[in-house]
């Protein structure tokens, strides 16, 4: 599985939700409405989720192991920095 496409959407408002990010794998599906997130520890990524009826958030669409969340998370992180770079340099 290759990532081929990363949209980056930087959010306007202050806080911790920095860019919502949709990815697309092998140029045959999309995952929309990835969060990148600023933590007490540095960026990181939430997949997409929704309430469920006991009040709790489930990822809609998630890695089954670490290894491919972290080479997602590295991939959306990177081009979130280069955007955010991008932006910077046109300013």
């Amino acid at each position: 599985m290759q990532i081929t496409d990363v949209r980056v959407r930087k959010v306007a408002k202050e806080g911790k939700l920095k860019a919502v990010v949709s990815i697309t794998m092998d140029e045959e599906f999309v995952i929309h409405d990835i969060k990148v997130i600023e933590g007490e520890k540095g960026l990181f990524i939430a997949m997409p989720s929704k309430k469920s009826l006991d009040g709790e958030y489930r990822d809609i669409a998630h890695p089954i192991n670490s290894g491919t969340r972290e080479r997602i998370q590295n991939i959306i992180l990177s081009k979130y920095e280069e955007a955010m770079s991008k932006e910077v340099m046109e300013a």
